[in-house]
């Protein structure tokens, strides 16, 4: 038999010698970029012959830069990874057809025309440091960033996990917050996330040294092509916004002629109405006649 009475509990008042009351109320507003993940986005077939083609294409692969975005020089500060610039009919494709719900699960309202994509490969050591992705695109508060995980099974590497960091909005102002959530860097999957969220690759180990063995990935950015003003459907202030300011910092001052890593844009071609992702309805959801 419990210990506890069981008599009705009585409300107590918190006397304001116990919690003093405050003259100035000022909470700091941690928002969290939202995410949408897949699994098993191109099937096993597609998944293994698009792995294949990465490790035959070994000697192709080059150290993947960074641009600073006050002087505009391209750098390796921060980052180790080798990067291929690669387009494909087949996964631009799948990007269209499943971006509609992405964008009704992340809350996003502007058009997608273009992307850049590049095959990345991470092996021993293997990283790069916190960023945005506004040098990628032209506007950072509409457009998307989506992860396409590659790797042979086994997996031949440790780490290499995505660290996505929460945004404080504190007294006006937006900036990188400490904390985070993880997304493990699992064969076949693909992740969404608003090219302003601050994210990181953690370090990677690849005992065998081989680069078969190595962390893959199609990495892309979808966006508009254009500045925020010529969106007439564009975001208002929110968590996309929000995300965007603290991204200011990184966002380079001048127009960029061309991606620093040699990715070209690409225009999206619309969802096919035969092929395209739909949301599921869940369950208890009235259906309207």
């Amino acid at each position: 038999m419990s210990g506890y009475t069981m008599d009705p509990a009585t409300p107590m008042e918190i006397s304001p010698r116990v919690l003093p009351p405050s003259d100035q109320w000022s909470p700091a507003l941690a928002v969290q970029a939202p995410v949408c993940r897949f699994e098993n986005f191109l099937g096993a077939e597609r998944a293994a012959a698009l792995l294949e083609y990465a490790i035959s294409r070994e000697d192709d692969f080059t150290a993947g830069t960074v641009l600073d975005p006050l002087t505009g020089q391209v750098s390796r500060k921060g980052r180790d990874s080798l990067v291929l610039p690669v387009t494909s009919e087949v996964f631009s494709a799948h990007l269209a057809d499943c971006l509609p719900p992405v964008q009704e699960v992340l809350g996003h309202r502007s058009a997608l025309t273009q992307s850049l994509t590049v095959l990345t490969a991470h092996g021993e050591g293997g990283h790069f440091g916190i960023h945005t992705d506004a040098s990628r695109v032209r506007d950072v508060s509409t457009a998307l960033s989506a992860v396409y995980y590659l790797h042979r099974t086994p997996r031949g590497f440790g780490g290499g996990q995505l660290r996505l960091y929460d945004t404080v909005v504190h007294d006006g102002r937006a900036r990188p917050a400490e904390s985070y959530r993880t997304v493990e860097p699992e064969h076949d999957t693909i992740v969404f996330f608003p090219a302003g969220a601050f994210h990181e690759v953690v370090p990677s180990t690849c005992p065998s040294g081989r680069f078969a063995d190595q962390r893959f990935t199609l990495t892309t950015w979808l966006s508009n092509g254009e500045s925020a003003a010529g969106q007439p459907d564009g975001h208002g202030p929110g968590v996309w916004q929000w995300l965007a300011d603290a991204a200011e910092g990184t966002r380079p001052l001048h127009d960029v002629a061309q991606d620093h890593d040699g990715a070209r844009p690409v225009a999206l071609p619309p969802a096919n109405p035969d092929t395209r992702l739909r949301l599921p309805v869940p369950k208890g959801t009235p259906r309207h006649r």
